[in-house]
């Protein structure tokens, strides 16, 4: 790992063993992009790469020179209306008008680690020789406006982490009404589009499209990362697939409105774009003030997309999120809501809460209706005090009984909402968002609170933390249900409105921070009606997330398969519901419902008691399963084999970090007959080792599994018998390898 600066050529080499990322200043004091891909090795010159010739209908920066146009150069960090016609990275309002920027070099500095990014979520070091961060400044002399462009390269991987500072220097106060994270122009758009899109109940599913010319973009203006579009972008080879192939991959650390996008041109060359937004957003810099960009996070590999998805997991799980519960398995939990909505007692709690232990639960989760006047989602949101009628000993109590039984406890929130019908809105009905004179809309029956009030945070912090510090609680499920309307806040005046999203924001980063902090051993789960914020931004405080409101394991294949694109299997909160589902009324096995959950952290949401005596005893056996196996499941080296998007069949693996426990997730969504014979091609495994299939009793040495492959093959590649018990719809496997030296 190294950052170099060549002085005569005036160029730039960040690498490793994986990447390099070359750059230049060029002549006109703009920062050149050379070449971003496979490692190469390091010379004096690269600044041929910067291919500049004359082209007809262009807008040329120097008198008596038709080749050196902004348009048609590949820049770091590009401006419009200077020659350059493409979408910018930057963009300044002066007090005269004029959006006109001319950002030229100053200076860098070379340092080892990695700074932090104050108030918001980043990446991190533990040591500085884990990383270097090159930092360019660049200055637009008319305004005064100081640019700082931080680029850091860890060690291992092929990571570059990307960020803006922007300091207003100069005598004039300026409006920022865009400042992009990242720009990144690549000299070809030979690659295949890959997004996680969805909505509600159907995140993450995996979309893909050829580039071509015009702009391409995912993005939101919701006020949240949203389900519909996933802040991750895939950019791949056409010939790459999940084990080989050139791959670079693109996520934006942040929990609010952004773009990310691709401009191809008419000459093929393309421009990649990540940042807050611009649509929703705008920024007063007066004098002196400075503005900080959320992080981007960009990876290449020419591995394919698992080897891609593997350094996002690892640099996520280690360097991204935080704290105690960071390295340690996840305690296997039962939630209440979907076995009793808002229709509990104390007693009933206890009731679930007593089988649930019976069968091995570590944690017992209290959901939505322990507070104020809550028995429907009309009313209490906000009034963070326990309903004495469900809770006639308050939080403490009840938490005190599930304790007794040798669990630990959690609680629900919804800090960021409140309802009309509650006190918190009647002392302070002007602390929500809305317009006025305008309509105020609900959602849910609830309203958003004005989390850019600092006011507002501190209210809400002294509701919690007094809870958290009253009664014995282990985890909170942090939810939030309706994106943002009427975006206005009555705390700032008229020409700071367009700050409000990213305020927002801010301020709900601010309240994660103080209870992290201050209760540092409560694990946090970020939720937002599943994935509607299941965001990098939010991993930096709560290492899982509730990864979709549906529970239903068939739909879950695809929800999960596509979060596993960017984000690691321990951060992804699964748990086995009630059949029927409560979202699609399918009917699916039990062991299917687990055996879908154990890729990921893992729980119950229905009521044990419930089940018939034969399902209490697989519910303990699966339990019993995942405690066995579930530091490999949550931790290991996680593959994709099969996709739910081009197929009946679905598979999946993880792999122990020293290759000796493999565990392979096989799925069948509907059953057929006479079918044809089955086989899966393993990955990850010690070529040398044998390994025993714990189901067949079978061994087999790791080249054969990777290369021959494992038999799948049932019943139904014939004809299905009446014994044949498990050829069924929805029907799955988990095949469990061991493996020694020979």
């Amino acid at each position: 790992m190294n950052i170099l600066y060549h002085e005569r050529s005036r160029t730039f080499h960040l690498y490793n063993d994986s990447v390099s990322y070359i750059m230049m200043i060029m002549k006109n004091g703009h920062l050149g992009q050379l070449y971003y891909g496979k490692h190469i090795r390091d010379k004096e010159d690269f600044s041929y790469l910067l291919e500049i010739c004359e082209r007809p209908m262009t807008s040329c920066v120097y008198e008596n020179d038709g080749a050196f146009s902004l348009e048609h150069i590949r820049q770091e960090y590009p401006v419009f209306g200077t020659t350059d016609y493409r979408q910018p990275a930057v963009e300044v309002r002066q007090e005269n008008g004029s959006r006109i920027s001319d950002f030229t070099y100053q200076g860098h500095e070379i340092t080892k680690g990695k700074p932090k990014l104050t108030g918001l979520p980043a990446t991190y070091t533990e040591s500085e020789e884990e990383a270097k961060t090159l930092t360019v400044t660049l200055k637009d002399e008319v305004t005064g406006i100081r640019a700082e462009l931080f680029y850091t390269i860890f060690e291992q991987g092929g990571i570059l982490a990307r960020s803006v500072r922007l300091c207003n220097e100069g005598e004039r106060p300026v409006r920022l009404t865009r400042v992009m994270s990242l720009s990144l122009d690549l000299p070809d758009c030979d690659y295949e589009w890959q997004q996680l899109s969805g909505c509600w109940a159907r995140e993450c599913h995996v979309r893909k499209r050829n580039l071509e010319q015009g702009i391409q973009s995912i993005g939101s203006m919701r006020g949240n990362s949203s389900h519909e579009q996933n802040p991750f972008l895939v950019l791949k080879r056409r010939n790459a697939d999940e084990r080989q192939g050139e791959v670079l991959g693109f996520s934006f650390i942040y929990s609010g409105n952004y773009r990310i996008q691709a401009e191809v041109d008419a000459h093929r060359t393309l421009r990649v774009l990540a940042g807050i937004d611009p649509e929703t957003f705008e920024w007063k810099l007066n004098c002196g003030d400075s503005f900080q960009t959320p992080e981007a996070v960009m990876v290449y590999t020419d591995k394919g997309l698992n080897h891609m998805s593997q350094t996002f997991h690892k640099l996520y799980q280690k360097r991204l999120a935080r704290g105690y519960w960071r390295d340690k398995t996840r305690p296997i939990l039962n939630n209440n809501w979907e076995a009793t909505y808002f229709d509990f007692t104390e007693e009933r709690l206890v009731e679930i809460a007593k089988k649930a232990k019976e069968c091995g639960v570590e944690l017992f989760v209290l959901d939505d209706g322990w507070f104020g006047a809550r028995s429907s989602d009309k009313a209490g949101l906000g009034d963070w005090v326990a309903n004495p009628e469900r809770l006639p000993g308050g939080v403490a109590q009840i938490a005190e009984k599930i304790e007794d039984m040798g669990m630990k406890f959690g609680l629900w929130f919804e800090p960021e909402m409140v309802n009309k019908d509650s006190d918190f809105y009647r002392k302070h009905p002007d602390w929500i968002l809305s317009a006025p004179g305008r309509q105020t809309s609900h959602g849910r029956n609830q309203y958003v609170l004005d989390f850019s009030r600092k006011e507002v945070v501190d209210a809400v912090y002294v509701q919690i933390s007094r809870i958290l510090r009253e009664a014995k609680i282990s985890y909170i499920k942090w939810d939030m249900n309706r994106s943002i309307t009427e975006c206005y806040s009555k705390a700032l005046p008229a020409d700071r409105q367009g700050e409000v999203y990213h305020r927002y924001i801010l301020g709900v980063y601010d309240l994660y921070e103080r209870l992290t902090s201050e209760f540092p051993e409560i694990l946090f789960e970020s939720c937002a009606s599943g994935g509607g914020r299941f965001d990098p931004g939010m991993l930096y405080y709560a290492p899982q997330a509730w990864t979709s409101d549906d529970s239903d394991a068939v739909e879950r294949l695809k929800i999960q398969y596509g979060t596993s694109m960017c984000y690691p299997v321990s951060s992804m909160g699964t748990h086995v519901s009630v059949a029927p589902n409560h979202q699609v009324f399918r009917d699916t096995p039990l062991h299917t419902r687990a055996n879908v959950a154990y890729f990921g952290t893992f729980g119950y949401e229905l009521d044990l008691n419930k089940l018939t005596e034969e399902e209490q005893k697989e519910v303990k056996e699966q339990i019993a399963f995942m405690k066995k196996y579930r530091e490999v499941l949550q931790f290991g080296t996680f593959y994709r084999l099969k996709s739910p998007f081009e197929g009946n069949e679905t598979a999946w693996m993880v792999v122990s970090e020293d290759k000796k426990t493999a565990l392979v997730g096989w799925y069948r969504v509907l059953n057929c007959v006479n079918g044809s014979y089955t086989r899966v091609r393993l990955e990850g495994l010690n070529p040398e080792y044998q390994y025993r299939n714990v189901n067949t009793g079978i061994r087999h040495y790791g080249d054969e599994l990777m290369h021959a492959g494992l038999i799948t093959s049932d019943e139904t590649a014939g004809q299905v018998s009446g014994d044949a018990h498990h050829c069924t719809d929805f029907e799955s496997r988990i095949y469990v390898l061991e493996g020694e030296e020979v």
